[in-house]
């Protein structure tokens, strides 16, 4: 970090309105000028705006477009994991800061859309610099929303402390700070959202800023992959997807939001809170001891830890973990 801490964040007024083709390297050069070590910010919007990601038609109908899966329900709310990996309400489609009648989505491919602009910045002004493209996110555990990369070139989005040790000795293990989201919370700090102030300049870290011919690994890099994902799917949608697999026509359906495949003991640790009695089988699967009768409930404790419901030679239940 600077000198004494010392963090800068510019949002400059007076930008254009944002329109099909235009060019997002001249507007940002034009706006300001830059430094070697600038994080440059934009949001999803302008881009998109840009990048022709802008329609009349139907919001649901593109919030589905957008959706990989369905993570919650409740009311007119919508949680889902986009085709981009990330976890939004609607999706990221917004109808907010455009003409009545019309819709925004989300970039295409926000990291390159990222590399793009660094690249464009680079040819006009010399400066090396890092670009963050921002988009409004919930928590799952706190009211509010706040600014997040969803695009990123040119920039360390994460800074790994694991294996550091602190003042006092102690060693960090899992500490990685995002630094590109902190970046995007910054920056929305000084853009406002009612501002007309999509663009942001954050100086004061320029140790995050990767050389001119190094883009990083993108934003993608600090979305969870589906196996360690501990929360893909809301509560109630979780118990009703387990439930439907054992009760319904979906038996064994698609299991993808459960996380990774459990091990033995955490899929013995879940039968036994449900009553049901098993053991290890010789063969590395899981033996029920239970009778066909609770086959419903083995199958729904199996398909949420990702095993797959069968029979021993006996006849009695046996589980085995699905492959990935």
């Amino acid at each position: 970090m600077s000198a004494g801490g010392r963090l800068e964040v510019l949002a400059p007024d007076g930008l254009p309105e944002v329109r099909p083709g235009a060019d997002l390297a001249a507007l940002v050069a034009d706006a300001v000028e830059l430094r070697d070590g600038d994080v440059v910010v934009l949001t999803s919007k302008v881009v998109s705006k840009a990048e022709g990601r802008v329609r009349e038609g139907e919001r649901e109908d593109a919030i589905a477009e957008e959706t990989e899966r369905v993570v919650a329900r409740r009311g007119a709310t919508t949680i889902v994991r986009t085709r981009l990996g990330l976890t939004m309400a609607a999706a990221g489609v917004d109808a907010s800061n455009v003409e009545r009648g019309r819709i925004v989505l989300l970039p295409l491919d926000p990291d390159a859309s990222a590399r793009a602009l660094r690249a464009g910045l680079r040819a006009r002004t010399g400066r090396r610099v890092g670009v963050v493209v921002t988009d409004t996110a919930g928590r799952a555990w706190r009211e509010g929303q706040t600014d997040i990369a969803v695009g990123a070139a040119g920039l360390r989005v994460a800074e790994v402390f694991a294996g550091r040790v602190d003042a006092h000795g102690n060693e960090l293990a899992v500490t990685l700070p995002a630094v590109a989201d902190e970046i995007a919370g910054a920056a929305e700090l000084a853009q406002g959202k009612l501002g007309a102030r999509p663009l942001a300049i954050v100086r004061g870290r320029a140790d995050l800023v990767l050389p001119a011919d190094d883009d990083g690994p993108g934003a993608t890099a600090l979305v969870r992959p589906p196996a360690g994902d501990l929360f893909g799917y809301g509560a109630r949608e979780a118990v009703l997807r387990a439930l439907s697999s054992a009760l319904g026509p979906g038996a064994d359906a698609d299991d993808a939001g459960f996380g990774a495949v459990a091990d033995a003991d955490e899929l013995l640790a879940g039968l036994e809170r449900v009553g049901v009695e098993a053991v290890r089988a010789a063969d590395g699967g899981v033996t029920c001891a239970a009778g066909p009768d609770a086959g419903a409930v083995v199958r729904a404790v199996a398909h949420a830890h990702r095993w797959r419901l069968g029979h021993d030679p006996d006849g009695r239940l046996q589980l085995r973990p699905r492959t990935p």
